[in-house]
């Protein structure tokens, strides 16, 4: 682990993952760099070997001091992004955004960002233009006390009418009552309603600083209430992520 991490999780090993996996029915599975481990991507390398690409993606933290040789080698061990954490630190500085995304532009890769709800307002002009896909994290990092019509959440609003942003609907981050996570169902509602294509889901294992832990069955069955068609269920499931990490 880095140094510079802000954080010591406790272990969160292969074999646990894949008992949860096989008890909620996930085939696939996209691996993100958490920031304990800065811009060392090894481990993050090395569960996607483990898992294998036939069902395994990631997103790795990378400075502008990553040449283009390397950033292919990691394409093809199956990273599709790059992750800027606003929140935790010890990655990406954000000021290489326009730089980054420029060079991982011709490999298709999509900018990851994990940013609470006021930074994100106001970087989403800069990530409007950026030349690549944007993927946000928790729903924004939008508290849902707030409310969908707090100018924090018409700024992801935005940015999903763009057509060149995407957001992730496990939001339990985003919650401002806490376990059960209940109170954001408003906020993913909102969410879908407006870009069914480009949403998609993840458990966020192993979910790390959060007390108490979700449990993921329990996280799987609010978004089944939270979008009962099951066509834009299948969407959000199955089809948008194939698209956006290139399954």
């Amino acid at each position: 682990m880095s140094p510079g991490r802000t954080y010591t999780p406790p272990a969160a090993l292969i074999p646990a993952y894949l008992e949860l996996a096989e008890a909620i029915g996930i085939q696939r599975m996209v691996v993100v760099q958490a920031s304990i481990y800065g811009t060392q991507n090894a481990v993050t390398l090395n569960a996607i070997a483990q898992f294998g690409l036939h069902r395994a993606r990631g997103v790795a933290v990378v400075d502008e001091h990553f040449d283009d040789t390397v950033l292919k080698h990691m394409h093809g061990q199956g990273i599709r992004g790059v992750r800027f954490n606003l929140v935790s630190g010890n990655g990406t500085p954000q000021e290489q955004l326009e730089t980054l995304a420029r060079r991982v532009a011709p490999l298709g890769w999509h900018i990851q960002i994990y940013a609470d709800g006021e930074t994100l307002q106001e970087i989403a002009p800069l990530l409007a233009r950026l030349p690549v896909e944007v993927v946000i994290d928790h729903c924004g990092g939008v508290k849902a006390a707030l409310g969908v019509r707090h100018p924090q959440f018409q700024a992801l609003l935005r940015l999903l009418d763009s057509g060149r942003a995407w957001v992730k609907t496990c939001s339990y981050r985003a919650s401002s009552a806490g376990a059960p996570w209940t109170d954001v169902a408003p906020n993913v509602k909102a969410l879908v309603a407006a870009a069914p294509d480009r949403c998609v889901w993840g458990t966020d294992w192993p979910h790390a600083q959060m007390t108490p832990r979700p449990e993921a069955g329990v996280l799987l069955d609010q978004f089944f209430e939270w979008v009962p068609d099951a066509a834009v269920r299948q969407r959000i499931l199955v089809e948008n992520p194939a698209r956006l990490y290139g399954f």
